[in-house]
């Protein structure tokens, strides 16, 4: 056993699978090589982790980043830096860019783009269409691929897979886990004549519960037929809570904390086109329905759904207004206020943001603090209380939903592979994320 290493964490409190009390963890060549009392070891580093908590890393595995294409919202470089001041150590990116990410050269191009640039580990989802349904078995099996996206409500370029045969088609050539943005496209269409100009809160009647109800049965069903597993992002509704628990064994389940947090009518009085996202935030009793999908363990992971966009285009009146809001650098003291108030408990908190993202995408070497995984950790302070502001946001858009939010927990660092990228809210050395490696891929 080694009594030297290259980064030591010392005098912090240790959460992960085995419990939570005090712990040091030694990191040799990027990974953990122990976890214990290693008071009398040495190492070239030692990070004080005196009155925080160490948390294994957090993986937000919804983003959109924006580049290709999209630049003035957001990309590769700020996005990471939001993630990394936030606490989070790796990022899956959508391939909702221009162009999309459909084919192996528009998969390289985001990688090569994210070499040396981006702050954390990072993996690109490539987008699932009619055009390439027969090649996604070949495609999701590309390095750096966390899996195949489908969006059946609206989205951009090719990218929209709203018809049974179109989706069925997907499933069939994909062997991952297929991820789905999962809202009836022929109901929302049917209904965009609801939209009242000007007025947001009209956005969760045009997109209303029974638009995502109704794909997300049809989906289920489409897997089963087929024999593919799915999962099914950004779920916003009671009832979708209620049947996803009763096919759990095809269908994994992600929660955002704008869903989790905001509430409508309130927030579109008070946020305007800044509380406007898809599906939409929803009203008391959705919300309730999906704090019961934590409770009862239906929901897998954490995702922020980072979907910036700039304070003008936010301004026109809806419905031409985008949808999206940023959320990388508020996933974890958003959701660590709900562990302070008791809603949620600090494991249950790990089990969705670093264990959920390893079970559903099967990350090779992340998502748990133990010996031999990457050395990827999180440090909080579960007792800071902080005042969220547009101000501090990394992000290119320059404004979050929670401004003004008083959040009690904090993100002190963040640490990717042994290394230690942020501290007290500075980022430090240079970008050197890499790519995310994938059990089924290796």
């Amino acid at each position: 056993m080694s009594n030297s290493y290259d980064l030591i964490v010392r005098g912090g409190q240790v959460a992960n699978h085995a419990g939570h009390g005090p712990a040091d963890v030694g990191v040799i060549d990027g990974r953990i090589a122990r976890i214990g009392d290693l008071s009398q070891a040495s190492a070239e580093e030692v990070f004080d982790a005196s009155g925080l908590t160490v948390l294994p890393g957090v993986i937000d595995t919804q983003v959109h980043f924006r580049e290709p294409g999209l630049e003035w919202k957001e990309d590769l470089e700020t996005g990471s830096r939001a993630a990394a001041l936030g606490g989070v150590v790796a990022v899956f990116e959508m391939p909702n860019t221009e162009p999309n990410t459909t084919d192996p050269d528009t998969m390289a191009d985001k990688l090569a783009r994210a070499r040396d640039r981006m702050w954390t580990d990072h993996a690109f989802y490539v987008g699932g269409t009619h055009e390439n349904a027969r090649f996604l078995g070949e495609l999701e099996r590309l390095p750096g691929c966390c899996g195949v996206k489908v969006f059946m409500g609206a989205s951009t370029g090719t990218l929209l897979v709203a018809d049974d045969d179109g989706v069925r088609e997907v499933l069939r050539h994909t062997n991952r886990r297929a991820t789905f943005h999962s809202e009836d496209e022929y109901r929302l269409v049917d209904r965009r004549p609801l939209a009242r100009p000007g007025d947001w809160t009209s956005h969760p009647e045009v997109r209303d519960a029974e638009s995502a109800i109704m794909s997300t049965r049809r989906l289920v069903g489409l897997a089963r037929e087929v024999g593919r597993r799915i999962h099914v992002l950004h779920v916003t509704t009671a009832q979708e809570i209620e049947f996803l628990a009763q096919n759990k064994d095809v269908a994994t389940v992600e929660l955002t904390p704008q869903h989790l947090t905001l509430t409508a009518p309130e927030a579109y009085e008070r946020l305007k086109g800044l509380a406007q996202m898809n599906p939409p935030i929803r009203s008391a009793e959705h919300v309730a329905g999906l704090w019961r999908g934590i409770d009862q363990g239906v929901a897998d992971v954490l995702g922020s759904d980072h979907a910036p966009h700039t304070l003008e285009e936010k301004a026109r009146p809806y419905p031409a207004s985008p949808s999206g809001m940023p959320g990388v650098q508020t996933l974890v003291p958003i959701m660590l206020t709900h562990v302070a108030a008791g809603r949620l408990s600090l494991e249950r908190f790990i089990d969705l943001t670093s264990a959920g993202a390893q079970r559903v995408f099967g990350t090779a070497n992340k998502g748990r603090m133990a010996e031999g995984y990457d050395a990827d950790l999180t440090l909080v302070d579960l007792k800071a209380k902080r005042v969220i502001r547009n101000a501090d946001g990394a992000s290119r858009c320059g404004w979050t939903p929670f401004d003004g939010f008083e959040a009690t927990g904090w993100p002190m660092a963040t640490i990717v592979r042994g290394r230690v990228v942020m501290r007290d809210g500075e980022l430090i050395g240079t970008a050197h994320g890499r790519p995310v490696r994938f059990m089924e891929t290796l």
